[in-house]
């Protein structure tokens, strides 16, 4: 099942037409979708489709393999039926924000600190991210919150590639978590660039520049074990 993924290459798309594939129980697939269906810490989008006069709003989504399962409640539209999928475009412009915000973290962390994420969830507006740091000193939260906001105002471009998986795992650094997350069969990854200052495998949609980030203020740090400590942050 050959489906296009629109948020891999375009994140600002709100809506995108599409025809129905497949059914199964009160789930439908498409050939193509700008809806994400969650994964690495960010959660799936949320919206609604329209076709002829009719409109349904998503309940769940979900990736199994190739497919994309859109589930809803209600009559669903026919196999080779074209509908238009409209986003909940504030709370995905939510999420974009603050999965950038997490990487421009993660990337402060990683250059200053040379520490690798060991965990990390995200909401609007808001997320947490456990790091492989033994030590916090006194004043760490207010310098990495100072550096981190550094990176926002100097307006760095984001940059989105999908590259054969050979040719990705020769980028040093690549994967910044503890855990490889990449499975061995996937054959093409996607890399975020934050230019300048850090190069990640991430699968989650993103602003096009830092600044559009906005202010980050880290609300609440804490030791999660000998060599684990968390960071929370909300964006202003």
């Amino acid at each position: 099942m050959n489906i296009q993924l629109l948020y891999q290459t375009d994140s600002y798309l709100k809506q995108f037409t599409a025809k129905v594939l497949a059914q199964q129980d009160n789930a439908i697939t498409f050939d193509q979708t700008a809806f994400y269906p969650g994964g690495g810490g960010q959660p799936a989008d949320s919206g609604l489709i329209r076709w002829q006069s009719r409109e349904l709003p998503l309940r769940r989504i979900e990736k199994k393999g190739e497919a994309v399962w859109h589930h809803f409640e209600g009559a669903l539209p026919p196999i080779g039926e074209e509908i238009e999928g409209v986003l909940d475009w504030e709370r995905r412009y939510a999420l974009m924000r603050t999965h950038t915000a997490m990487h421009i973290l993660c990337g402060v962390i990683w250059r200053d600190f040379g520490a690798q994420v060991t965990g990390g969830n995200m909401e609007p507006l808001k997320a947490r991210m456990d790091f492989e740091l033994e030590h916090m000193s006194a004043d760490f939260a207010e310098r990495v919150e100072a550096a981190v906001n550094r990176e926002i105002e100097a307006a760095r471009e984001i940059r989105v590639r999908i590259l054969p998986r050979a040719e990705a795992f020769q980028i040093p650094d690549l994967i910044r978590t503890k855990i490889n997350l990449l499975p061995a069969g996937i054959e093409q990854v996607r890399t975020v660039e934050i230019v300048g200052l850090d190069l990640q495998a991430d699968g989650g949609t993103h602003v096009s520049n830092t600044r559009e980030v906005g202010r980050i203020k880290i609300t609440g740090h804490e030791s999660k074990g000998k060599i684990n400590k968390r960071l929370r942050i909300a964006i202003e």
